[in-house]
């Protein structure tokens, strides 16, 4: 199971994620999302857990836990639906090339 982990406090490294999540079982993978510009944690992340049932009940104790004295928030993630994603398209839909075209 896919699991979303947010409100984690900017200093958390991933180790200490881990850490939490093996004390209700086995985890493949853990990861903290960053800031592709600065590194920085966005402050929230995903932990892999192979057997559902460990993971829910992971879900269960640590949803709401304190956390070097930020509540965080754990629940099963869901992928976004398609029509969801953002879009880095700023164009909408005019002239791609620039200028201002006519000429």
């Amino acid at each position: 199971m896919n699991i979303f982990v947010g409100s984690l406090p900017f200093s958390i490294e991933e180790a200490d994620l881990r850490e939490s999540f093996e004390a209700y079982g086995a985890v493949d993978s853990v990861k903290i999302i960053t800031d592709k510009f600065t590194g920085r944690s966005k402050g929230f992340g995903f932990v892999e857990m192979p057997s559902d049932e460990e993971a829910q009940k992971a879900i269960d104790e640590l949803n709401g836990a304190t956390v070097q004295g930020r509540t965080i928030v754990v629940n099963k993630s869901e992928p976004k639906p398609e029509g969801e994603r953002r879009s880095f398209n700023n164009n909408r839909g005019r002239d791609s090339r620039g200028g201002r075209g006519g000429y």
